[in-house]
């Protein structure tokens, strides 16, 4: 039984949802998302809230995803999501041009990133990001791709990494030491 399929997804005043026999369209203040439905599973609105169904228990594991799915449109179009980054490193900053983000992050050459649509991009300070959109996937796979351009180096932790990530520090070599004695 998927416990998370059941759950209902309440709704706010401020969410419109139209459900076809495909697809589920969530329009709210922030933008609208089209989630389309695979085969075996439903949605029905009941009272303020939202209900998948599924047509037997085959279809367990697509019905919490598409429950998943469909709160994820729900948060997106009323609140947002949102990803910091943080670029640490001497020299490494980055900057907003149009929608491009240029960034000078150690190599010879300075890198550009171009902003996807429906992606909203803040600079603050030079060495924080913040990516912020409706739709939780893009917003987290954007935050990945930028933090793929420098990964944070475990020896001496430069890089850019998430707001708040823990990162292990490495040891560097001790053979200088080993081998004087």
């Amino acid at each position: 039984m998927s416990r998370i399929g059941r759950k209902p997804i309440p709704l706010l005043p401020d969410v419109q949802v139209s459900i076809a026999e495909r697809a589920v369209e969530v329009k709210g203040p922030k933008g609208k998302l089209v989630l389309n439905l695979p085969d075996g599973i439903h949605v029905e609105k009941h009272d303020n809230q939202l209900v998948t169904l599924r047509r037997n228990d085959s279809f367990a594991a697509k019905h919490g995803l598409i429950r998943s799915l469909l709160a994820n449109s729900v948060t997106g179009v009323t609140k947002g999501f949102q990803k910091d980054l943080e670029i640490v490193g001497i020299g490494y900053r980055a900057e907003l041009k149009d929608k491009m983000l240029l960034f000078a992050l150690g190599y010879s050459h300075p890198v550009e990133f171009p902003i996807p649509e429906g992606i909203q991009v803040s600079v603050e300070r030079q060495t924080r990001l913040s990516v912020n959109g409706i739709d939780k996937q893009k917003v987290g796979q954007v935050a990945a791709d930028i933090r793929s351009l420098r990964k944070p180096d475990p020896y001496k932790n430069k890089g850019i990494r998430y707001a708040g990530e823990v990162l292990r520090k490495k040891v560097g070599k001790t053979g200088a030491s080993a081998s004087a004695k």
